[in-house]
């Protein structure tokens, strides 16, 4: 199993100038790079392909420089995050005919690259993640309604990916519409309907939340003050349900708190690897998603690790902690098969 490290953390929350601009792709590659623990490295990093980091309308010359840079580096490229959110290219998944048209165009503009690195040889493996586009108060007037509408986006998503050979992870965060709780993003991928095409991204920080049912209380699985072993029953439940459907998988950390930005709803808060008050035993949580990943065509685990302070991510021991974690992971798993 590969190990990768996201660059979109350079991107999200960041603000050119503030105190926390972007951090520019090549730096990010060249922390991730650099990260060893006794001798072992990342592997690889999965993309955002949107400004400042990657154009998504980049020609075909410029796209091949791009995987000439990461190749060299030592690294190859995994999944991809598609430019579907408003403001990108794309827009909400159960809008308009024309934002669902945008947000169509997102998808097929990132298959596009997709087969540029292929045909490269840097990207060997890995998914287009996408979202809804669109903030969980959006939907609450009609649930059903909604994931029906986001559903025929999704499918029609989809169906341009499987003709590029791509697969589509629908990223299960509580900030967007149709996929807030466990419950709609089940509901949802069941009325897409095209498994093994159309899956979902695990990320061990935002299902975490769907345990406890932040924006929507009705399907949480566990209270707030919850013992190990709630927590345990509770956890095996949730991944049994979701697991079948999971295709592309991010380990990652959360202290049980939230925060919401902007139009966004209530939404995880990542962690740093070695956070003191993180809630996830993450090897221990990592296997029970990726129980039979190959399967599933998982060849890969990414961390993420979004919202934190520049300061932090420029520092070179983060990225080594980050690392740590990772094997921590991939030992763990191993581990788990020998026994079976």
């Amino acid at each position: 199993m590969q190990l990768h490290n996201a660059m979109w953390p350079g991107l999200v929350g960041k603000e050119p100038g503030t105190d926390h601009p972007p951090i520019s792709l090549d730096r990010m590659l060249e922390l991730t790079a650099a990260a060893s623990v006794n001798g072992t490295r990342f592997d690889g990093v999965d993309l955002f392909l949107f400004h400042p980091h990657v154009d998504p309308d980049a020609s075909r010359d410029e796209i091949r420089r791009l995987a000439d840079s990461i190749a060299a580096k030592g690294l190859a490229v995994g999944s991809l995050v598609a430019p579907v959110w408003p403001g990108t290219v794309g827009d909400s998944a159960m809008g308009s005919v024309e934002q669902r048209g945008k947000f169509i165009d997102a998808v097929r503009k990132s298959c596009r690259i997709a087969r540029i690195l292929n045909e490269h040889g840097v990207r060997r493996y890995g998914v287009i993640r996408i979202d809804s586009a669109t903030p969980t108060k959006a939907a609450a007037g009609n649930e059903a309604k909604s994931i029906k509408r986001i559903a025929a986006t999704f499918r029609e998503a989809g169906m341009i990916a499987a003709g590029h050979g791509e697969r589509l992870a629908a990223e299960g965060e509580v900030c967007w519409a149709g996929m807030h709780s466990w419950k709609a993003m089940l509901a949802l991928l069941e009325a897409v309907d095209l498994p093994g095409t159309v899956g979902f991204q695990a990320d061990l920080a935002h299902t975490y939340l769907y345990l406890l049912g932040v924006n929507a209380p009705k399907c949480a699985m566990l209270p707030k003050k919850h013992t190990p072993k709630q927590f345990q029953r509770a956890y095996a439940k949730l991944v049994e349900r979701l697991r079948p459907w999971t295709i592309d998988f991010h380990v990652a950390q959360n202290d049980g708190t939230v925060h919401g930005t902007g139009a966004h709803d209530k939404t995880g808060r990542h962690c740093p690897a070695d956070d003191p008050n993180g809630r996830l035993d993450i090897p221990a949580c990592a296997t029970q998603w990726l129980e039979g990943a190959e399967g599933r065509g998982i060849r890969h685990l990414c961390w993420d690790g979004c919202m934190f302070p520049n300061e932090m991510l420029e520092r070179q021991e983060t990225w080594n902690t980050i690392l740590d974690a990772m094997i921590a992971v991939r030992d763990a798993r191993a581990a788990g098969s020998s026994t079976q």
